[in-house]
């Protein structure tokens, strides 16, 4: 644990006032999920997805969604031989340990798409063959508000194998100072040391998963799941997976925290980055985030 807590300490480092963000990430990381950032450009998005990458000795590819990008692009194609008379699989950026998909609500629904099965069975399929990506393998996506020119809204079925929605938002002032004396953070990523192993990565998730979890604390989030069900603000209530998700980042947050077991503070720690993406409000310009942390000061743990 001394490892993942010098990566967490270079991220901060790196990352100017944002703690609990880059402790999410780490999170999500831990709990075997993908991330997706939204916010405007030019506050950090990029730089944290490679800060990651760095300090857990990760291959990193990052590919920038446009309009005019293809599946394949993205997966990769397969290429016929002449002197052997066959095809043969060029693998895409996909197949790497951190893919950045940077702007992804920039490209189109299709592409968006074609990155389901890679982040939900770890898997590409390409001409009857399938072909499995490397292990760990975390998707980060980047997205501009929506509504911003030239921007394609994230289909549900998308959204939902996203773990986790984080916000970076502005700097607090005396971040943004010493931002503004000391220049751009991305000067500083190739000082970076990898704090982990892959192989000690690879054995944290499972640690993350073998975590233990109480009947009471169980019983307290199928309550929550079930009171978003019930809430008529919402178009439709929270799902099974949302709450298998809910419990896998609430243990990699316990982890963090130096303990082997989940506690209701951990669930509260990562609530609104788990569901709010998945909680559709009824009234237009409702926020989903605002409502799910209502829902965590009416349901109470049994």
């Amino acid at each position: 644990m001394q490892s993942v807590t010098f990566a967490n300490r270079q991220l901060d480092a790196l990352i100017l006032g944002k703690p609990q963000a880059t402790r999410l990430a780490l999170a999500c990381l831990l709990a075997g999920g993908h991330l997706l950032i939204e916010d405007v450009p030019g506050v950090g998005k990029t730089t944290l997805a490679h800060s990651l990458a760095a300090v857990l000795g990760l291959s990193y590819r990052r590919v920038q969604f446009t309009s005019d990008l293809l599946p394949a692009d993205v997966l990769g194609s397969s290429v016929f031989l002449p002197a052997d008379g066959r095809f043969e699989f060029r693998p895409g950026p996909v197949f790497s340990q951190l893919l950045l998909a940077d702007e992804i609500n920039r490209a189109s629904p299709k592409v968006q798409s074609a990155l389901l099965e890679a982040m939900e069975e770890q898997q590409v399929s390409a001409d009857g063959t399938t072909h499995a990506l490397p292990a760990p393998f975390f998707v980060i996506a980047t997205q501009n508000p929506f509504g911003q020119q030239g921007t394609f809204p994230l289909p549900e079925s998308q959204l939902d194998r996203f773990l986790m929605r984080i916000s970076l938002g502005y700097p607090p002032p005396e971040a943004e100072l010493k931002l503004l004396q000391d220049g751009d953070r991305r000067q500083l990523l190739p000082a970076l040391k990898p704090a982990v192993s892959v192989d000690e990565l690879l054995s944290l998730q499972q640690r993350v998963r073998a975590l233990h979890v109480s009947p009471a604390l169980a019983g307290y989030v199928l309550a929550l799941l079930q009171a978003t069900r019930q809430n008529e603000q919402f178009v439709h209530g929270l799902s099974p997976r949302a709450g298998l998700g809910l419990l896998a980042a609430a243990k990699a947050w316990a982890l963090l925290e130096g303990r082997d077991h989940v506690l209701p503070e951990d669930i509260k720690a990562v609530f609104v980055a788990v569901v709010a993406h998945r909680l559709t409000p009824r009234l237009p310009g409702s926020s989903s985030a605002a409502l799910a942390l209502r829902l965590l000061d009416h349901v109470a743990l049994a």
